[in-house]
């Protein structure tokens, strides 16, 4: 957990920085819910297959996720391997943490 929070700092300060003050890409980092979310967004984009992201950017909800389409266009491979790695750390970690929670609730810990 501890990488993928240093990984949030570096992705949010290399990669989006640039990309919201891009005047092409500002408007295609999804829907922001919380300060900071837009990172997640750009790196959710780098992270799903091109088949899911296509899927997403056609359907009514395309609002809230970033356009991977225009984001790819305007990134250096090296920002888009920093994305993926970050988001995958991130989801794995949270996962892990949730189920560790629910196992150790269901007693699988006990002393």
């Amino acid at each position: 957990m501890l990488i993928a929070c240093i990984l949030y700092v570096v992705f949010g300060q290399v990669t989006v920085r640039k990309l919201r003050k891009n005047p092409k890409t500002k408007d295609a980092l999804g829907l922001e819910y919380a300060s900071g979310w837009d990172i997640i967004n750009v790196a959710q984009a780098f992270s799903l297959p091109r088949s899911w992201t296509k899927k997403i950017e056609n359907s009514r909800f395309s609002f809230m996720y970033a356009n991977a389409t225009i984001l790819f266009e305007n990134t250096t491979k090296l920002d888009q391997v920093l994305g993926f790695v970050f988001y995958w750390l991130l989801t794995i970690s949270g996962l892990s943490g949730a189920l560790l929670v629910l196992l150790n609730y269901l007693g699988f810990f006990s002393e």
